[in-house]
């Protein structure tokens, strides 16, 4: 019998028999896998360890090396020159004599030192060179805000970074200062490194070491031992703030951000319990007194310091760099014109004496317009003992502004010229709240020409005017001429009179009506054309760029036209002139802005005077750095003018003489003969009014505008217009006075003449009452002015005669518009798209959160009070200017 097979199954825990079976033959490879892992594991961490000690080692050995060749040397005696245009020495910009003085650690009061530790290095007694507990906050902070925020250098590291300065900022560059901090903590002792560190590390402004900082900053000793000597809290906290950017944090550059920084540093010190909470809070409220610094030796200061300025904007070199650095500078300074500024800006009787000793302030600057190069320039009288550059700082321009916020941008929208006939009546805007008005001996003369506007800086026909073009075209000009208004703050008519946000400095201003100067180019402003380094290699050289087009050249030779007015016999400028030049320009003057103080007390805030010649472009500031009731500009902006032409004279001496250049498709505007012999006639048969009149030596194809006014209307309103010198007004009510007058027009050149004399009639039941009346006649008159020659320094040159005429209405506009085929203003129904209805606004009486055209009130009071705050005007040229720097 057959055996049948077995169906058992072998046991799992078959010896070899199972093993055979192959069901667990792969365990014993997996353990010799697993020791085959460890044994590599261990020559990896063994390969990284020898390699980790091998490049200690090298660091250790390099930092050595580093540290014996050079552990003396200090980059302290290759000093960076300033050249000029033809490489003549200008100025040295370091010297080592005078500008670092060694002191002995023992020497140093504690508290300084303790200062600086709590500041720069908290744990500096406690690593050995390089803080790697630092490092490691550093780098956490870093990956949080995804960008380099905080460093790691200790005090070690610092010194050894200023014994080896180079410009390099590799991660070879940091392993190079690791290195030589190691050695430096193997062979000086701790307060040998600070020794090293305080008397190395430089304080901004040339000074190098504490105890030069603390002598030229604060004008103490700190070896001495008279109390009086000693530095207080504040100063200590001041003078360890600056190491972290010392052209940023020193309190003569920047006042404000020394005191943020310095308040920083008071509370590391509260922290580290060197001072109480009380005297952290003391300090951090006093204010730093410049008048402490002593002056400087050094010519032309303030141009030096621009040049420094730039060249770290342009090659991101450090100012110890650059000071240190042996570079050389080719600037474009003309050092006539420079020697010929500080000579005018050191006679004080050229400046209004003050009520005390701190005297009133100026800051100029000229520019080449046809190349933007900066020849000239001064931040102040005594700048070299302040240091606070005013050519770059920015204050309120005043009627300075008129060219850039409204002439120059009605103009060029083609609807404007200088012979155009603005209007200049007591008009209130945006529902009553903004009422500007000006010092003007005779004001509200009604219909003015654009020349005559500017010539007497006249208020109303500006904001007119703006008012016609709309506040956007404003601020677009402005903005294409550099200077970058607020859209928000500064979208209002208050701009017409230069009442800006933040205001304007020389420099932007000098730039602006560079480009009126220019045909209508604009030019960017530099004072550097190259700079080499030690070795004579180029690291930096000026490339202009493309020359931008602002405006047409069209443009820019009208305004230049309506500008020369202003220097001329009757205007606000007349005392700029320079013998044997063609001088044009624009004052600008600013209320005072006190609160509590009158409008009328006296005294202004700023005063200005931007011009320019055919060869350069000149703005100058005359003002206090703080305003107050006692420190208030006496005297108009004559004074601005003729410092320009003081200045200016000597500057364009030797210069060959220029011309403006009259570009194609400009108008000369020879002015129209007024119309004469105006009459009126009232006829009850036809219930009309005849009007007739002559209009001798008029042009071809001239035609006549008629304006009328009734009693119940604000202003008057262009009629109608006719080729004949005659016109019958059938659109009469009843029981009514009616005002007419008539100017010619030439619809070649778009110029309008000026009025004719006013005739009067009123209409009653089937009578008649015609009356001229010559003593109304809007046409103004001279006026002897402050300066006696015929005008008024600022709102100059008043008129004659011209009667105060009540505001317009809110449905008929205050004048008639250059433009032959253009009707009278709209009504609020007919406002343009780019001029909306406005809303009020809290920041100023004539602001308009998004709309450039407020509409007309017929209220004829005046202005309201001013404030600081407050941009509604009723000065000479503009309102309160904002708080001051």
């Amino acid at each position: 019998m057959q055996e049948k097979p077995s169906t058992s199954r072998a046991p799992r825990s078959g010896g070899q028999e199972g093993n055979r079976g192959g069901g667990n033959a792969k365990r014993p490879p997996r353990k010799r896998s697993k020791k085959r892992a460890l044994i590599w594991l261990f020559f990896v961490v063994l390969l990284g360890i020898v390699c980790a000690v091998v490049g200690y080692l090298l660091i250790i050995l390099n930092g050595e090396r580093i540290l014996s060749q050079n552990l003396n040397k200090l980059n302290l005696d290759s000093a960076s020159v300033i050249v000029d245009k033809n490489d003549k020495q200008v100025a040295k910009l370091y010297v080592s004599e005078g500008n670092r003085e060694f002191v002995a650690i023992n020497d140093i009061p504690k508290m300084v030192k303790d200062a600086f530790v709590a500041t720069e290095d908290k744990r500096f007694y406690e690593h050995g060179g390089v803080d790697l507990f630092g490092i490691g906050r550093a780098l956490v902070k870093d990956v949080v805000s995804r960008s380099a925020v905080e460093g790691a250098s200790t005090i070690t590291q610092q010194v050894a970074k200023n014994i080896f300065l180079n410009s390099d900022k590799t991660l070879f560059r940091k392993g190079t200062e690791a290195s030589i901090a190691l050695a430096l903590e193997r062979h000086k002792s701790k307060d040998e490194i600070l020794e090293l560190y305080l008397n190395r590390i430089y304080f901004g402004k040339g000074q190098y070491g504490i105890k030069t900082a603390a002598k030229y900053y604060f004008n103490k000793d700190i070896t001495s031992k008279d109390p009086k000597q000693q530095l207080e809290p504040w100063e200590i906290a001041t003078l360890a703030g600056i190491p972290k950017a010392p052209g940023t944090y020193n309190p003569i550059s920047n006042p404000e951000k020394s005191k943020e920084r310095r308040a920083v540093v008071l509370s590391l010190m509260q922290d580290q319990g060197l001072i109480t909470a009380e005297q952290a809070e003391a300090a951090k409220k006093v204010d730093y007194n410049p008048d402490v610094v002593p002056k400087s030796k050094q010519q032309y200061q303030s141009y030096i310091d621009y040049v420094v300025d730039e060249a770290k904007a342009v090659t991101d070199l450090s100012e110890e760099e650059l000071l240190s650095g042996g570079y050389t500078i080719k600037t474009t300074i003309d050092t006539k014109a420079q020697k010929a500024m500080e000579d005018v800006y050191k006679d004080d009787s050229n400046f209004e004496k003050s009520k005390d000793e701190i005297k009133i302030q100026s800051s100029m600057v000229i520019m080449d317009q046809h190349d933007g190069s900066l020849i000239a320039m001064i931040g102040g009288r005594d700048y070299e003992k302040q240091g606070w550059n005013r050519v770059t700082k920015q204050r309120q321009p005043g009627s300075s502004f008129k060219p850039i916020s409204t002439y120059g941008p009605a103009i060029e929208t083609g609807d404007y010229f200088p012979w155009s006939i603005l209007r200049d009546d007591k008009t209130c805007y945006n529902d009553g709240k903004y009422c500007p008005t000006d010092s003007n001996k005779t004001k509200y003369i009604g219909p003015v020409a654009m020349t005559q506007a500017v010539k007497e800086s006249r208020n109303q026909p500006a904001v007119w005017l703006l008012n016609q073009i709309g506040v956007k075209k404003g601020l677009d000009f402005a903005s294409k001429l550099g200077i970058d208004l607020d859209s928000k703050q500064d979208r209002n008519l208050a701009i017409a009179l230069g009442g800006l946000t933040h205001g304007a400095s020389p420099l932007e201003m000098a730039r602006a009506y560079s480009a009126f100067a220019n045909g209508g180019t604009l030019m960017d402003p530099h004072s550097i054309l190259s700079i080499t380094n030690s070795r004579g290699e180029v690291v930096y050289e000026f490339s202009p760029p493309k020359a931008k087009r602002v405006m047409s050249p069209q443009t820019a030779y009208y305004v230049t036209q309506v500008l020369q007015g202003v220097t001329q016999t009757g205007g606000t400028g007349v005392r700029a002139q320079i013998p044997g030049r063609t001088v044009v320009g624009k004052t600008g003057t600013t209320q005072h802005g006190i609160k509590g103080l009158p409008v009328n007390a006296g005294g202004n805030r700023d005063v200005w005077f931007v011009g320019y010649t055919p060869e350069l472009t000149a703005a100058v500031w005359v003002g206090y750095d703080n305003t107050d009731k006692n420190h208030l500009v006496q005297q108009s902006s004559g004074q601005a003018a003729a410092l320009f032409s003081k200045v200016m004279s000597k500057a364009l001496e030797g210069k060959k003489k220029q011309s403006f250049p009259k570009p194609e498709g400009v108008i000369d505007g020879k002015p129209l003969a007024a119309v004469t012999g105006l009459t009126a006639a009232y006829n009850p048969d036809t219930v009309s009014v005849s009007l007739n009149w002559s209009a001798p030596n008029a042009p071809e194809g001239t035609t006549f505008r008629v304006y009328r006014k009734s009693q119940a209307d604000a202003d008057f309103a262009k009629l109608a217009e006719t080729a004949d010198p005659a016109f019958d007004d059938l659109a009469l009510l009843p029981d009514q006075t009616y005002t007419y007058y008539v100017t010619a027009y030439d619809p070649k050149s778009q110029q309008e003449s000026e009025p004719s004399e006013q005739v009067t009639v009123k209409v009653v039941s089937g009578a008649e009452t015609p009356s001229p009346s010559p003593s109304e006649s809007p046409t103004p008159g001279g006026d002897t002015g402050q300066d006696g020659t015929g005008g008024t320094d600022e709102g100059g040159g008043g008129g004659g005669g011209g009667q105060e005429s009540p505001s317009p209405s809110p449905s008929q506009s205050p004048s008639p518009s250059p433009s032959p085929s253009q009707s009278p203003s709209p009504s609020p129904s007919e406002t343009p798209a780019d001029n909306p209805s406005p809303s009020p606004s809290t920041k100023t009486a004539g602001t308009l959160p998004d709309s450039p055209e407020p509409s007309a009130s017929a209220s004829p009071s005046s202005s309201p009070s001013a404030s600081p705050s407050s941009s509604s005007a009723s000065d000479p040229e503009i309102l309160p200017s904002s708080s001051p720097e």
